[in-house]
C-alpha cells in the first residue's frame, strides 16, 4: 500500500471518529501520518495492529512534541513487517490535562516508551501501572523536554550567543568552541609574558619573569665583508707559514 492508501484505510476504519490523513517525508522515506483525537488514540493503534490490510505488527517508538500553548503531540511510529509500510499516529492533548490512554496492552513494547515520555514531558498514560522514573534520579524536579524547562547550564554561565529564536538581544558571531574542560586563555594558570613587559602576567595568578632579549651581532653592510684569502691549489692556505724543509 502507498502512504496515501494507508492513510485512507485508517480514516475508513476509525469512522465515525474524526481522523486526518496526510503524508510526511518524501520519496522512499514518505509515511502516512494520521491525526486522531485523544479519545481515539488506543482505537487507532488497535486498528493498525489487527486490520489485515495494515498489519502493523512492529511497534517502533513512542514520544511527544511540546507545542507550547497548543498542548502536546503524542506520536507513535508503527511498521508492518509483512506489507513493508509504516504509519505515524498523532494525538494532540491539552497542556492543562496532559493525559492519554496507555497502549501497553496493545503493544507491550510501548511500556518503557511511555515511561520515558511521562518522565520527560509530564504526560500521564492512563492504565499504565508502572510510570516510575526511567532515566532521571527520583529526586529530579521538572520535565526536561518541555520547552519552558530552564537549562541549568544557561543560568550558571552566560550563553555565548542566541539561546532560542528571539531570546537574545545581542547579535554578533559565534565564539570559538573549546573542548570540554579546556580553559580559555587567561582563565587559569600563569600566562607567559612577552619580553620587555617587566614580568607582569596576563592571567589571574600573575605572570612569569620575562626572558631577556638575546642580542645578535649586526650584519655588515653589503661590500664591507673582509675578503677571503684564496687557497693555493693542493697546498696550504696563504696565511699559514711555508714549510722550510723540516729545519727549525
Amino acid at each position: 500500500m502507498t502512504p496515501e492508501e494507508v492513510g485512507q484505510r485508517f480514516v475508513a476504519l476509525l469512522a465515525p471518529v474524526e481522523a486526518t490523513a496526510t503524508v510526511s517525508g518524501g520519496q522512499a522515506h514518505s509515511r502516512a501520518t494520521v491525526d486522531v483525537p485523544p479519545d481515539g488514540w488506543r482505537a487507532a493503534l488497535l486498528a493498525a495492529r489487527d486490520d489485515t490490510e495494515l498489519a502493523c505488527d512492529y511497534f517502533d517508538w513512542l514520544s511527544a512534541v511540546d507545542e507550547l500553548a497548543d498542548g502536546f503531540d503524542v506520536v507513535a511510529h508503527l511498521w508492518s513487517t509483512r506489507h513493508r509500510h509504516g504509519v505515524l499516529l498523532r494525538a494532540r492533548i491539552p497542556r492543562a490535562t496532559p493525559t492519554v490512554e496507555s497502549v501497553v496492552d496493545v503493544y507491550p513494547g510501548a511500556a518503557w516508551h511511555e515511561r520515558e515520555t511521562h518522565e520527560m514531558f509530564g504526560i500521564d498514560f492512563a492504565g499504565h501501572a508502572d510510570l516510575r522514573p526511567l532515566l532521571l534520579p527520583p529526586e529530579f524536579e521538572g520535565h526536561p523536554l518541555r520547552k519552558e524547562f530552564v537549562l541549568a547550564s544557561r543560568v550558571a554561565k552566560p550563553w555565548p550567543g542566541a539561546k532560542e529564536p528571539g531570546e537574545s538581544e545581542a547579535g554578533g558571531g559565534r565564539r570559538p568552541i573549546r573542548p570540554p574542560g579546556v580553559p580559555a586563555p587567561g582563565e587559569w594558570g600563569t600566562t607567559p609574558t612577552p619580553a620587555g613587559a617587566g614580568g607582569v602576567g596576563e592571567g589571574p595568578r600573575g605572570g612569569v619573569p620575562a626572558r631577556p632579549a638575546r642580542e645578535r651581532p649586526a650584519r655588515p653592510a653589503p661590500g664591507a665583508r673582509p675578503a677571503r684569502t684564496p687557497r693555493a691549489a693542493g697546498g696550504p692556505a696563504a696565511t699559514e707559514p711555508a714549510d722550510d724543509g723540516g729545519t727549525t
